[in-house]
């Protein structure tokens, strides 16, 4: 992004933020890599899973 400032652009209208990173899923915007909102946005948010019965 510091050598496209058409891009660089983007971003801020998509996000009002000039940090990055900047992350889009959908319509949704994230800034900053939130781990816990990406999952969310992607259907990641499965439970654990059971430990072996023994």
């Amino acid at each position: 992004m510091a050598q496209d400032r058409d891009k660089a652009r983007e971003m801020i209208q998509k996000s009002g933020q000039m940090g990055v990173p900047v992350i889009t899923v959908d319509d949704q915007v994230v800034i900053g890599f939130n781990k816990s909102r990406l999952d969310q946005l992607l259907g990641l948010n499965a439970p654990p899973p059971s430990p072996p019965a023994s």
